[in-house]
């Protein structure tokens, strides 16, 4: 598979700027002097020469000699290995303890978060150079724990600019899919977050590395750096400004390398930052389950014990202000084994916080509040949090309407499909590569390693779908829930993927929850159909009852504003106003504010499920003239 470069883009572009170019090449330059000091100049730093003290630059000392006859020269290379150590430990700790913090509360959230903001505030209020000075006192002239003082008290200020990018990353719909396949967090955090915090940590670790350059020869200039004779630049620039008034060069060449190295620094930070093209870009807590009240229970169909996935009244709280709004109440479906069944309504009724609440995804730090998800027999409410992980991807898989937003930019889509092929089934690169590919191409893709080796910017929709479809099949799962997958797409490739994904069905005998707000795409698709409104399922049933009878006039309503059901010459129909806001919901019939059918009863008492036909159950009491 042929490999196109990735994250070498913005380096690249910066490299290319002539400052970027004279910084970079400074600092090499510094560090390569530093490292072979002994090649470079025939003085030892510490011999003096006493003829020739506090001279100028001359042919046998090219940059002079100090107030003890030692050459400059020597003391400024040898001394470079001092200050860029110490500035090397304390950088290595700011991102140890800031980049690694920082990223782990903008990725986890929740507890760890506001932890991590607690103890940043707190860090943020202590003087830094006070309290190095308390630490010298305590540790004396232990420059490496002086400097991992330093680099954790510097730490904070990353930390944050990390985190920040760390929040935008974690609520990107392809860290979503991530998940939904069944990547563990930490896969995730190495493979897909950090690359794209990779950004503004380069800045902020460049301006650090001036900072920790600047204060250690602060400490060095105070006397608190290398012990004497040792060279460093601070203490170079203290012993220079002692005899400034005799020889005011010997300030010169310290301060200048000094200066220009910090400079050096700031402008990498700088060009990094506009050679950037764009930004950076929750595990839920677990369930609580609640009792059942027997008017709930009573009211449901009942699911069959053979079914593959059943949901028995369950309903999903998101957090609102100190409270928690239901956003999904008493639901209960089922899916049988190799049954493709579909969950229609408007936007906004609940049905993809039902998607993510089978696969314990549940968005914004919401959670199940009650009923149960039971999966092939197993409780998922009842399952930790690995052995849900373990079901995603492998036996329950997802794909979404949005397939370029569900793929990571910085990773070719090959690439994706073979991180999913090596989390379930293990194997050699070429055996990964191989069953990548097998998928492409199962997936519809007639030039698979073409496919492959493009990025998620180079693909059209329908190939975006397609490799989405392939992702999900790498498990072979035994569910694949389909959150609207042929919205974004023409007509054309709509029909192509649905063909697609009703061969995948035969062929390999998965069952299928497809989410829709399109009755074509369900009719084409499934066998039975629940109707979802502001959170509940207000009807069920077999297609053909749904399509020639509803029993529900939502459903009436919702079948009603299909383009091919209208009249020529006549208004296309439409259902007056919109879902309610799951915080606002009336008390009774939560369709009445809409319904053509509505009476007082309506609005007063929630309304119950009642079976208007064999196997066709709605929620209302005029079902007989819906």
């Amino acid at each position: 598979m042929r490999r196109l470069p990735k994250r070498r883009a913005v380096p690249r572009t910066a490299v290319r700027r002539p400052l970027t170019a004279l910084a970079a090449g400074y600092l090499v330059l510094l560090a390569l002097g530093a490292v072979l000091a002994p090649v470079l100049t025939p003085y030892d730093p510490a011999a003096t020469d006493l003829d020739a003290v506090l001279s100028g630059p001359t042919a046998a000392h090219p940059l002079g000699t100090d107030g003890l006859g030692r050459d400059v020269a020597a003391r400024l290379l040898y001394g470079g290995r001092i200050s860029l150590a110490d500035a090397a430990v304390a950088v290595l700790t700011v991102l140890v303890a800031g980049a690694g913090t920082g990223v782990a509360a903008g990725f986890l959230g929740g507890l760890p978060d506001r932890v991590f903001t607690w103890v940043t505030d707190v860090m943020l209020a202590i003087p830094v150079l006070v309290t190095l000075l308390v630490v010298l006192a305590v540790v004396g002239d232990h420059r490496i724990a002086v400097m991992v003082a330093l680099g954790i008290l510097m730490s904070p200020g990353l930390a944050r600019v990390v985190r920040g990018a760390a929040l935008t990353v974690r609520n990107e719909p392809y860290i979503a899919a991530a998940r939904v396949s069944g990547l563990p967090d930490r896969h995730i955090l190495v493979r897909h977050v950090l690359p794209r915090v990779a950004g503004p940590l380069i800045v902020q670790i460049s301006l650090l590395s001036g900072g920790a350059l600047l204060i250690d020869a602060g400490l060095g200039y105070l006397g608190f750096g290398a012990r004497p004779p040792a060279p460093a630049w601070g203490s170079m620039i203290a012993e220079a400004s002692a005899v400034i008034g005799r020889q005011p060069w010997l300030l010169v060449p310290p301060g200048t390398v000094l200066a220009l190295a910090i400079l050096a620094f700031g402008v990498l930070g700088d060009t990094v930052r506009d050679a950037a093209a764009a930004p950076a870009e929750r595990v839920p807590s677990p369930p609580r389950r609640r009792h059942r009240t027997p008017a709930a229970a009573a009211s449901a169909p009942d699911a069959p014990s053979t079914a593959l996935l059943s949901l028995r009244d369950v309903s999903v709280g998101l957090p609102a202000g100190r409270g928690t709004t239901t956003v999904v109440e008493d639901l209960t479906l089922h899916v049988d084994r190799g049954e493709t069944v579909g969950l229609v309504g408007e936007s906004g009724c609940g049905k993809s916080v039902t998607a993510r609440a089978v696969l314990g995804l549940v968005p914004a730090g919401g959670r199940i509040t009650s009923g149960t998800v039971r999966f092939d027999g197993l409780d998922l409410t009842a399952l930790d949090p690995a052995a849900l992980r373990a079901l995603r991807g492998r036996r329950i898989a997802m794909i979404s309407q949005d397939p370029l937003a569900g793929l990571d930019p910085l990773w070719t889509a090959g690439d994706q499909v073979g991180e999913l092929v090596r989390r379930h089934h293990g194997g050699t690169r070429a055996a990964v590569r191989g069953r990548a590919l097998d998928l492409l191409r199962t997936a519809g893709l007639p030039e698979p390693e073409r496919a492959a080796a493009r990025y998620p910017h180079e693909l059209s929709g329908g190939t975006a779908q397609r490799v989405g479809i392939a992702m999900a099949l790498a498990g072979e799962p035994d569910l694949l829930i389909a959150d609207e997958p042929t919205t974004a797409l023409d007509v054309t490739v709509q029909a192509a993927i649905l063909g697609l994904l009703r061969r995948l069905q035969a062929e390999r005998g998965m069952a299928i929850l497809l989410i829709s707000h399109d009755w074509d795409v369900v009719a084409a698709m499934c066998r039975r159909a629940y109707v979802m409104y502001a959170g509940q399922a207000v009807e069920t049933g077999p297609l053909p009852d749904l399509l020639e009878r509803p029993r529900h006039p939502y459903t009436a309503g919702l079948l009603g504003a299909m383009p091919r059901r209208a009249r020529r010459g006549e208004h296309l129909a439409a259902i007056p106003g919109a879902v309610p806001d799951p915080a606002h919901r009336p008390p009774g019939c939560r369709f009445a504010p809409r319904c053509r059918l509505a009476t007082a009863g309506c609005r007063e008492a929630p309304i119950p499920v009642v079976e208007a036909a064999p196997g066709h159950h709605t929620r209302c009491v005029h079902h007989e003239s819906a």
